[in-house]
């Protein structure tokens, strides 16, 4: 049904809806039930980070406005920023034509990577080599 769902709505025309719990309940969780969901500043388009939700922790974002994700390593519900302060307040959510990855544009306060850098996507492959774009805020060096 889901499949059918995303293809369907590609045929759709601009401004036509359809509702939430509908396409909710169409997304393409993987086997772990999870989605990947890239989180993207809203304003300047920056690519933050990526990371993992489930049914509760979209179902939570959506409610609250404060990003939930889930932690593969801790099994556990991360909100974002809960022990850094570096918080993520959703502004859109997007669902790609699969329905297999979510969009998030986030307002981000502080830091999104945990070695305190706005991006964790500081590595950056040029030729045969991968320079490091931004500095760890807590590095010495």
């Amino acid at each position: 049904m889901s499949e059918k769902l995303f293809k369907h709505l590609e045929m759709e025309a601009v401004g036509n809806a359809v509702s939430l719990p509908e396409v909710l309940s169409a997304i393409q969780f993987g086997r772990d039930g999870l989605v990947p969901a890239v989180a993207q500043q809203h304003d300047s388009r920056e690519v933050l980070m990526l990371a993992w939700m489930d049914r509760q922790s979209i179902s939570e974002t959506l409610e609250t406005g404060r990003v939930c994700y889930w932690s593969r390593s801790r099994q556990a519900y991360w909100r974002k920023g809960e022990t850094s302060g570096n918080i993520q307040r959703l502004v859109e959510m997007r669902i790609d034509c699969d329905g297999d990855a979510l969009l998030l544009r986030v307002d981000q306060h502080g830091s999104a990577c945990h070695t305190e850098r706005r991006s964790c996507f500081y590595l950056s492959v040029q030729g045969d080599e991968v320079k490091i774009l931004t500095q760890a805020a807590t590095s010495s060096s």
